[in-house]
């Protein structure tokens, strides 16, 4: 939930007045727009495992959440490495220490997620 709230210091900190000022206003709003529904949607990832852990974990239906919150991360765990540059982040020590913070992050969450699936599936088997 933390992370969703992150994305408030977005447009300061990434100055989108600024550089958002030359995009028309369909991509302006755009950004803004997805960037709220990006955090909202993990704001309400991280209130469900807080207020339904046991249900993720134990039911059938919470196990195929899980695997969609797994596949989730593990496709933002791939953007973070072939979606951006690496120019944002090599060569610059608060972008690069991010840049390891949040891949082992999308790891962890990847694993977590992934392993509430597949751990239930093999003991099926």
């Amino acid at each position: 939930m933390v992370l969703a709230l992150v994305h408030v210091a977005f447009p300061k900190h990434f100055n989108w007045d600024k550089e958002l000022k030359t995009l028309s206003l369909i991509n302006r709003q755009m950004m803004i727009v997805h960037t709220f529904f990006i955090g909202l949607t993990v704001f309400l990832m991280g209130l469900l495992c807080l207020t339904s852990s046991n249900e993720l974990i134990e039911t059938a239906f919470g196990r195929k959440i899980a695997l969609g919150f797994g596949i989730f991360w593990t496709i933002r765990l791939f953007v973070q490495f072939f979606g951006y540059s690496s120019d944002l982040w090599k060569g610059k020590k608060f972008e690069s220490s991010m840049h390891i913070i949040l891949s082992l992050l999308w790891i962890y969450l990847s694993a977590v997620f992934l392993m509430i699936y597949f751990d239930d599936h093999m003991l099926d088997s």
